[in-house]
Order: C-alpha cells, then sequence, then structure tokens
C-alpha cells in the first residue's frame, strides 16, 4: 500500500497534524478535510491527502487567521487551481500592505512624536471637519477617538465646540498612523501617554517594543505563509 494510500485512524492524524481528535472531526465537517472513507464498522478512514490538509490549514491559520484558512484549503479540494492562487496571493498581498502601514507607523510615531508645539496660538487649532479632511477620516471617527480618550480636542463655549490645538492635532495623527498599521483601541490607550511625552522620554522604549512585537508578529505569519504554501502544495501533489 502507498504512502498516499495507508490508512490512518482520526487520533493518528490529530496526534501527526497537533490537533485533538474532535478537532479533526471538525475540520472534516467544514471542508478542510476531504470526506473520510468509512470502514465496515462505520469508523472514519483517513489518508495522507488529510493529513497533509490538516498541516496545512494549521500553518494557514497562522498566517491568515483561521476563517480564510479554511477558505483557502476548502479551495484547494473543491475549485480550480488559479482561483487557488488567487486567495494565496491575496494572502501575501495582506501581509504586504502590513508591513507598509507598519512601517508608516514607525515613521509616524517618531517624527510626529518630536514635533516641537511651542508658540501655540488660537488661530492654530482646528476643526473636528477640517482636522478629518486633513487625515482622509470620517468626522465620527474622530469622535470616537474623543470617546475613547485617544486624541481629545478642547471644547469652545458657548456651543460646545470641539477645537484640536497642535498637540491634539498630533494626537490625532499618531492614532491614525497607528491604526491603519492595525493597532487596536485597547492598545492605543497605552501607548499614547507615552507618545505624548515624547520619543526622548523613558516610555518610548515602551513604543519601540510594541512596535517590534508587531513586526515579530508579521514575520510569523509571513513565514508560516511560506510554509503554509508548501504543505498546500503537497497537497495539490496528492490529489493528482
Amino acid at each position: 500500500m502507498s504512502t498516499l494510500q495507508s490508512a490512518l485512524r482520526t487520533v493518528d492524524v490529530a496526534r501527526r497534524a497537533g490537533y485533538s481528535v474532535q478537532q479533526v472531526r471538525n475540520l472534516e465537517r467544514d471542508g478542510v478535510l476531504p470526506p473520510a472513507a468509512r470502514s465496515a464498522s462505520g469508523y472514519r478512514i483517513y489518508g495522507e491527502i488529510h493529513l497533509r490538509s490538516a498541516l496545512a490549514y494549521r500553518a494557514l491559520a497562522v498566517g491568515t487567521g483561521p476563517v480564510e484558512a479554511k477558505r483557502i484549503v476548502r479551495a484547494v479540494h473543491e475549485r480550480p487551481l488559479p482561483d487557488v492562487l488567487a486567495l494565496l496571493d491575496a494572502a501575501h498581498a495582506q501581509l504586504a500592505r502590513e508591513r507598509r502601514d507598519l512601517r508608516l507607523a514607525k515613521e509616524a510615531a517618531a517624527a510626529i512624536s518630536a514635533e516641537p508645539v511651542d508658540d501655540v496660538r488660537p488661530s492654530d487649532a482646528m476643526s473636528v471637519s477640517e482636522l478629518a479632511a486633513a487625515l482622509g477620516v470620517r468626522p465620527s471617527t474622530l469622535r470616537h477617538w474623543d470617546a475613547e480618550g485617544l486624541a481629545v480636542p478642547d471644547r469652545v463655549s458657548p456651543r460646545d465646540t470641539r477645537r484640536y490645538s497642535p498637540a491634539q492635532t498630533r494626537d490625532a495623527r499618531i492614532v491614525h498612523q497607528l491604526r491603519s498599521a492595525g493597532y487596536r483601541i485597547e492598545q492605543l490607550r497605552a501607548l499614547l501617554p507615552d507618545l505624548r511625552r515624547g520619543h526622548r522620554t523613558e516610555g518610548s522604549e515602551d513604543i519601540a517594543a510594541a512596535l517590534a512585537a508587531r513586526d515579530d508578529s508579521i514575520t510569523a505569519r509571513s513565514r508560516a505563509l511560506l510554509d503554509a504554501t508548501v504543505a498546500l502544495s503537497a497537497v495539490l501533489a496528492a490529489t493528482g
């Protein structure tokens, strides 16, 4: 019996792929693994194609997230090769965008936090609509950042009009760049106090560490996607 035809039990696939028995069954249910054959007594009989599919999904889940990973592996079993390659191309493009946004975030965090905001005049302040247009975001986005305590403008009486000083505008620019790089609101709440103190303060080490951690995460996902591509190639070879 060839390697591709060798019979594997559910527990065999689970152990070799690093999953539980129930997870293997769930992957089959979700179409990540092709339907298993059944023995005369009703037990599942898996083969190398199932193991390779599980390994490909495992690597893809790190690189793209579980939802997209399932979509890609299902496509390997159900759709033409060009469709599969298009999904992989899109996954690589997403990581490339994240790398670009992270680079911009690093540059922005270093440059914006160091900008002088001395000699401020009332005429330097910006309205919500003016700042939204300058950043290319919706006014509602700025109001959300205000509510979250990230970029909080002054309120000008008597109509409680929001006006952003140069320092507050800088906060909004930093938030915009880091949000574009994938930072969540709760992460930004921790970073902003240090950024406001400037990149020469002790907090700059925390900021650099956070950005470096993001860089490491993207690198790990890129490597996982590379490994997944190799695994998917093995699945495609097994399908003939």
